[in-house]
């Protein structure tokens, strides 16, 4: 059983522009449901999950708050930032005072299971700072700026994090404030650690646990979710 209280983070507060759409990409319909039920449903049936931070854009504050009234972990909505770390810090702001730990999750990621929650956030309660991660399959190029090859990394070594990443409370503020007070800018939770030179344990996740980036991804998620069920 959780012994520990955690809070998921659910960060849907981009401007979805790579989508090509004028809502957020959280909201697209998804098999006749908002695309971030489904990750608010993955969280809520999650047993290490205790209360949920829903991060959004005003514009969508309304609409998200309608939807994520319906589960009952849902404490509250947080307004997003200029950033991705600072939409993050606004949310774990929220957090009630006794969470020990927070999950940092992609909103676009919909396919996330409970299962995977409940794997990744049981090692982090081991390891403190835990992140779902799929090996790499294809081979990877390091390249020049005239894009020419500059070397290949052994792809045995290469990793591609997802989330949710999970990390215990003092260490991950301790990172959060640092990084904003620094304006240092990072395309994970992770990275953060690593600049404060934490160890981060990776979980083997699945790659149906996609980000919503394009049109494209739309139609897969759609695939996978009529597979699922």
């Amino acid at each position: 059983m959780n012994n520990n209280f955690t809070t998921a983070v659910i960060v849907a507060a981009g401007k979805s522009t790579r989508m090509g759409l004028h809502i957020s990409k959280t909201l697209i319909t998804l098999n006749e449901k908002p695309a971030i039920s489904y990750t608010l449903q993955a969280f809520q049936l999650s047993e290490y999950i205790d209360e949920i931070v829903l991060v959004c854009r005003e514009e969508d504050r309304d609409e998200m708050e309608s939807i994520a009234s319906q589960f009952s972990k849902f404490k509250c909505t947080a307004i997003g930032g200029d950033t991705r770390l600072k939409s993050v810090f606004n949310g774990i702001k929220k957090a009630s005072e006794n969470a020990t730990y927070f999950a940092i999750h992609d909103g676009a990621r919909a396919l996330i299971t409970k299962s995977d929650i409940d794997k990744v956030v049981s090692a982090a309660f081991v390891s403190r700072a835990a992140t779902l991660g799929t090996k790499v399959t294809d081979t990877i190029k390091i390249v020049n700026p005239d894009l020419s090859i500059k070397e290949t990394p052994d792809r045995r070594k290469l990793y591609a994090v997802q989330t949710p990443q999970v990390f215990e409370k003092m260490i991950y503020k301790n990172a959060i404030e640092y990084a904003v007070a620094n304006d240092i800018q990072v395309t994970d939770d992770c990275s953060l650690l690593e600049l404060m030179g934490e160890r981060v344990q990776i979980v083997e996740g699945f790659t149906d646990n996609i980000k919503l980036t394009t049109q494209n991804d739309i139609v897969r998620a759609q695939i996978i979710l009529e597979g699922r069920s």
